[in-house]
């Protein structure tokens, strides 16, 4: 299993897109610093590029490489998190500037999936993560359900049998200001 995740990475190393379980729902994945992969994931999904994307990051220490000033609030929450959760970080430093919201903030998850934590590890920088569908259509639980649109449009498909580890929901989301107020986006 390892193979796939090793190649998924390779192909990301390129500039490629993947299609990749993670621990939420199935996932369309490039590397979130390189501006035209993350053009191609807009183009697939046929998504406003003025919408952010979620990115995923291997552990907290990525994670501050591409904040300007991670707040204490969101590594409390991320130190007690025990299910998917999604932070709004203020002011993405070293991401492509099309995968960063327009007051500069990028929601960033560090997944609760050993293979997805892996994958970021390998590539070295955060992942996209963006639901595996065309925008406004409903999000894939499980491979089966990716339209062949998607799943023909990628570079590299990682193998389904990972997605075992995919709660089949997406993930909840907090806003952390720097001053550590946190707003609650999606329960």
């Amino acid at each position: 299993m390892k193979d796939t995740i090793i190649e998924a990475a390779k192909v990301l190393k390129a500039g490629g897109v993947i299609l990749y379980p993670t621990d939420t729902i199935w996932g369309i994945g490039c590397d979130a610093t390189n501006a035209e992969a993350v053009a191609k994931v807009f183009a697939l999904k046929r998504r406003d590029e003025a919408k952010s994307l979620v990115l995923l990051a291997a552990d907290l220490d990525m994670v501050a490489r591409y904040i300007r000033e991670v707040p204490q609030m969101a590594i409390q929450l991320v130190e007690v998190n025990d299910a998917p959760m999604t932070i709004i970080y203020p002011d993405a430093v070293g991401v492509a500037p099309n995968a960063v919201a327009e007051d500069g903030s990028v929601g960033i998850r560090i997944p609760l999936n050993e293979d997805c934590v892996d994958l970021c590890r390998r590539l070295g920088r955060p992942v996209v993560s963006t639901s595996a569908n065309i925008s406004g259509e409903p999000a894939p639980k499980k491979f089966a359900d990716i339209p062949e649109e998607i799943r023909g449009a990628v570079d590299f498909i990682v193998d389904p049998k990972l997605e075992k580890g995919s709660t089949g929901r997406a993930s909840q989301i907090i806003k952390v200001a720097v001053d550590g107020q946190i707003q609650i986006i999606r329960a």
